[in-house]
C-alpha cells in the first residue's frame, strides 16, 4: 500500500511540475478546470446524488467554469473580477467560520441542492486559487502546495509512529494530535529554511502554521462527508490515494484563502 502510494505521489508530482512550468496560462486554466470538474463529480457522490443528479451537477459546473474562464471574451468581462473575488471570499468565510462549526456539531444536511451549491462554490474557489496563484508566480503556488504536502506526509508518518491521542475519533479515527504536531514541526523546519535562504520575515512561519490548520480542517470536512456517505474514499481514481478530493482536500481551504488575502488589499469595490 505504501509503495503504491509513493508511486502515485511521484507521478502526480512529475505531472504537476511539468504542467506548472510548461503550460501556458490558458492551458493551465483548462487543465485545472478539468481537475475541478472531477472534484465536483466526486462531491456529488459524497452527498449521495444519483447518477442523473451528478451528471446535471457536472454539466452545470462545466458551463459555469467555461463562462468564468472566457468571461473576458464576452460583454460580461467587467464582472469577471467581481465573480472570482466573490467565490474566494465566500469560500474563505466557509473555511474560517462555518467549517469549524460544522466539524464540532457534525450536523447532517439533507438538502442536496444546498450541498451541491456548496460543492460548486468550494471547487470553483479552489480552481480560481490554482489559476490565480499560478498567474502571480508559479513558485508561490508551489510554495503553498509544498506546505500542505509536507504537513500531510509528516502527519501521516508521525501519526503512524507516535499516534496515541485521537484528534477527531468520530470523524476520522486515524488522525491524531501527534500527527498534527508532526505536521507543524515539519512545516516549521520548512519555514525556517525558506526564511534563511530567501530572507523572508519570520512571520512566514506563522502563516505556514495557519495553512497547516486550514489543511487539517479541509481534510476533516471531507472525512465527515465520507463518513456520512459510508465511503472510505471519494473514488478509486488515484491508486493508494483514493480520489481527487482525497488528494486535494487540504488545498481546498488553503489555495482560495491565500489568493483572497493577496487580492483583498488591492480590490476596489
Amino acid at each position: 500500500m505504501l509503495k503504491t502510494r509513493i508511486i502515485t505521489a511521484a507521478a502526480i508530482l512529475i505531472g504537476l511540475l511539468t504542467a506548472v512550468f510548461s503550460a501556458s496560462g490558458a492551458v493551465w486554466t483548462l487543465l485545472t478546470l478539468g481537475l475541478a470538474l472531477l472534484g465536483v463529480y466526486e462531491w456529488g457522490t459524497l452527498i449521495q446524488l444519483n447518477r442523473n443528479q451528478r451528471n446535471v451537477l457536472l454539466a452545470t459546473a462545466l458551463a459555469s467554469g467555461l463562462l468564468l474562464a472566457y468571461m473576458h471574451m464576452t460583454p460580461l468581462v467587467r464582472y469577471q473580477g467581481y465573480a472570482m473575488f466573490a467565490f474566494l471570499g465566500l469560500a474563505s468565510l466557509f473555511w474560517l467560520i462555518f467549517a469549524p462549526a460544522w466539524l464540532i456539531t457534525r450536523r447532517s444536511f439533507s438538502n442536496k441542492f444546498t450541498m451541491a451549491a456548496l460543492g460548486l462554490l468550494l471547487m470553483f474557489a479552489t480552481w480560481i486559487g490554482l489559476v490565480g496563484l499560478h498567474a502571480i508566480n508559479p513558485m508561490l503556488l508551489l510554495g503553498v502546495v509544498a506546505t500542505v504536502s509536507i504537513a500531510d506526509s509528516a502527519a501521516y508518518f508521525a501519526g503512524k509512529k507516535f499516534g496515541r491521542h485521537k484528534l477527531a475519533p468520530e470523524i476520522s479515527p486515524g488522525k491524531t494530535w501527534e500527527g498534527v504536531l508532526g505536521a507543524l514541526s515539519a512545516v516549521t523546519v520548512y519555514g525556517i529554511v525558506l526564511c534563511y535562504y530567501q530572507h523572508f520575515s519570520p512571520w512566514l512561519i506563522v502563516c505556514l502554521w495557519l495553512l497547516v490548520i486550514l489543511s487539517i480542517i479541509g481534510d476533516l470536512v471531507e472525512s465527515l462527508l465520507k463518513r456520512k456517505a459510508n465511503l472510505k474514499d471519494s473514488s478509486q481514481l488515484l491508486p493508494g490515494h483514493g480520489g481527487i478530493l482525497d488528494r486535494i482536500d487540504g488545498f481546498m481551504p488553503t489555495l482560495p484563502l491565500t489568493l483572497f488575502l493577496i487580492y483583498l488589499p488591492l480590490f476596489h469595490f
